[in-house]
């Protein structure tokens, strides 16, 4: 408790003066005020609180990683070997342990370094923070998701090595400590950082530069801590996470997102929202696209070929059919539930984006392949001998009907249509009843079909449009059902 701050904020002081409170007889804090200190240091690092009372009795006191203390310590070798048995026995099952000693010094000409105090060793302290209730399951779903795992932490290899695999973590190579990786060159600490699970007994620095390599290597990097050695790292990484039960202000403050009650659980919950809002924009964006194409090429082309009917749509066509889009791109799309496999996809790379080559090839094909089939709608009409109007209204209707399946078709890249509608969206079969209500009005209530200026279509007509706006859009399917059985003889 003396080595520790006398106003503790991290957990483990914080327990420190607890146990000093249920343990002591006599509560001697107040007697003694702290009039000197090193901070952590050392690698492995030690920290030394110099306190003294009224009658200048002095309390010299410090506390460490278990072989900083002891390198510092006069006991012979082979008691020193014996405490480091019993620290790797404790590390092995898990526990964190902290070395403890004590030193006199008369005087205040006090050392530049705290290692060279001349320290008696009084013992180990330990601690034991076990894994959470269903951290396997959590770290499970973290894999499942292609995020990797590392783990930087200050404590020793057999105790990170233990909770690690009691966690769930996979280790995949042996542990580095912070000292090998201090002097290397940022390629060496690149592909360290590439292959090794387990970082112990880090130093700041060290957490930092590993950060750091990790985001040269392209990797999208998202640090958890909730100590004051965290802050560096979690400034430096793509998304800072500190908790916020356990975690120190300075952790807090560095964090770009904090756990309030330190339930890595909800670290999940947030990547599925963030994939889900990422992918519903997308979705949103590539409607767009894919449908404004038709729109402007159908009003564009039969005026430029010179074409029987060159103003197949006036504005009042146009605004409907924003109308239409609109709420089906910004309110539809984005209370699209989360697709199942979400959470079982590869994250992206950093420079991934829905407006790649590939992205918008699809959104591009899928407008042509629309426009085409409104454009052989169009000529089938006329050579049917359809007036204006009755062309009209069947370009109008199909491009109608393409845009609700284009809207249920775009609801994911991966599964069918039918497979779909296992994610309920009540707004978008809502929106597109309701443009299909409008639709019939337009056709069949006179005064509308007027201002509209197109004819009311027959059972027979509406079913060819119907078919053609079907044929244009679904093709999609057999994309998808392609894609997917790629995917499947990869895997």
């Amino acid at each position: 408790m003396w080595s520790s701050e006398p106003v503790p904020f991290d957990p483990m002081e914080i327990t420190l003066h607890k146990i000093y409170e249920k343990t002591q007889k006599q509560d001697l804090r107040k007697e003694y005020a702290l009039f000197h200190e090193y901070p952590l240091d050392g690698k492995p690092p030690m920290m030394t609180h110099l306190f003294e009372n009224t009658g200048k009795d002095r309390i010299i006191a410090a506390k460490g990683a278990p072989e900083a203390i002891l390198s510092v310590s006069k006991l012979p070798d082979s008691e020193k070997d014996k405490i480091r048995a019993i620290v790797k026995s404790y590390g092995e099952q898990g526990f964190r342990l902290l070395g403890v000693g004590k030193a006199k010094f008369e005087g205040n000409n006090f050392p530049a370094k705290q290692q060279d105090f001349e320290f008696q060793f009084l013992g180990l302290t330990v601690f034991y923070d076990p894994p959470k209730k269903g951290i396997q399951e959590v770290f499970q779903d973290i894999y499942d998701a292609g995020i990797k795992v590392k783990v930087i932490t200050g404590d020793n290899a057999d105790t990170t090595k233990a909770i690690a695999a009691q966690a769930g973590i996979r280790i995949l190579s042996p542990p580095i400590n912070g000292s090998e990786i201090v002097n290397r060159s940022g390629d060496e600490i690149m592909s360290i950082a590439e292959q090794t699970t387990l970082f112990t007994r880090m130093f700041p620095d060290a957490k930092l530069a590993i950060v750091n390599a990790l985001k040269k290597k392209g990797e999208v990097v998202a640090m958890l801590g909730d100590g004051v050695n965290d802050g560096p790292a979690l400034k430096a990484a793509h998304i800072g996470v500190a908790m916020g039960n356990k975690g120190t202000e300075i952790a807090k403050s560095a964090a770009a997102l904090i756990i309030t009650n330190d339930d890595l659980q909800k670290l999940i919950i947030g990547i599925a929202a963030g994939r889900r809002i990422y992918a519903n924009i997308k979705k949103a964006v590539q409607y767009i696209i894919s449908i404004h194409i038709p729109i402007i090429l159908t009003v564009s082309l039969p005026l430029f070929l010179g074409w029987v009917f060159p103003q197949i749509f006036s504005p009042v066509h146009v605004i409907f059919l924003e109308l239409v889009m609109g709420p089906t791109c910004s309110i539809v799309y984005e209370n699209e539930p989360i697709e199942k496999d979400t959470m079982k996809r590869p994250p992206r790379a950093m420079g991934d984006t829905f407006l790649s080559i590939n992205e918008l090839g699809i959104s591009i094909v899928q407008g042509l392949i629309i426009t085409i089939g409104i454009l052989f709608v169009y000529q089938f009409t006329v050579q049917q001998g359809g007036t204006e109007e009755k062309t009209r209204a069947m370009v109008f209707a199909t491009l109608i009907f393409a845009n609700v399946l284009l809207s249920y078709a775009n609801r994911s890249f991966h599964y069918s249509i039918l497979e779909s509608f296992k994610n309920r969206n009540l707004l978008l079969v809502g929106i597109s009843i309701a443009v299909l209500l409008f639709l019939a009005v337009i056709l069949y209530v006179a005064p509308v079909a007027q201002f509209f200026t197109v004819a009311a279509l027959s059972g027979y007509e509406l079913g060819i449009a119907l078919s053609v706006a079907a044929a244009s859009v679904l093709w999609f399917e057999v994309y998808k059902l392609i894609g997917r059985i790629v995917r499947a003889k990869k895997d």
